[in-house]
């Protein structure tokens, strides 16, 4: 999914192709030149980064979830490329409601790169990990309804830390007791590895 043809404000867009025209011109009038022995050169400009906010960004200050329709429209007032959605803070996962999304982002010419959803399979039992690959193959399925490119997963971690100052100094937690962290490696790569079935070569899962 390209952000070249975003734009988030009327006009931007005719500005921005006038401006590659331009550039475009200078730049074969400058390889002309210089296939006729002259040392004239034209240099463009780095292409700029494109920049994404989450709507996660949105709700974290707040107690109520922020509506993902209202991050769409705040993020292309304020200039931003695209909006990383949080699985969570979305009100539903009907197609309508995925369609109108990808509609809104269309319309305020933002990109989706990403789609942030939350499982663990840092889990003992084997069912807790095997129903947070069914969510992960969900939010798969979900991410390529609305386009996007892209999920944001977490390992998971062993909840054993109060999540205090301390904690967010070094992040470590030691390991439930009876299980070592090579037993949570193991979980994460046997739970990612069995999510392979489900999708081909494209990446795509069954039925996309």
């Amino acid at each position: 999914m390209s952000f070249d043809l975003n734009t988030n404000k009327e006009g931007e867009s005719r500005r921005t192709w006038l401006k590659t025209a331009a550039l475009a011109g200078v730049a074969a009038m400058a390889g002309k030149n210089a296939h006729a022995g002259e040392t004239n050169s034209a240099v463009l400009p780095a292409r700029r980064i494109p920049i994404a906010v989450s709507t996660y960004s949105y709700w974290h200050f707040g107690k109520e979830k922020y509506p993902v329709e209202k991050v769409i429209e705040d993020a292309a007032k304020l200039g931003f490329d695209g909006v990383e959605i949080l699985h969570r803070q979305m009100e539903n996962e009907t197609v309508p409601y995925m369609n109108k999304l990808k509609r809104l982002a269309f319309d305020n010419g933002l990109s989706l790169p990403l789609l942030s959803i939350h499982q663990s399979f840092v889990q003992p039992k084997a069912e807790d990990r095997k129903k947070d690959v069914a969510h992960t193959v969900n939010c798969i399925n979900m991410a390529v309804q609305m386009g996007i490119p892209a999920i944001r997963m977490n390992t998971g971690s062993w909840r054993t830390a109060k999540r205090d100052a301390n904690y967010y100094k070094d992040g470590k937690e030691p390991p439930i007791e009876g299980y070592t962290d090579q037993d949570a490696i193991k979980w994460c790569i046997d739970s990612m590895g069995g999510m392979s079935g489900c999708c081909g070569e494209s990446g795509r899962c069954a039925g996309h």
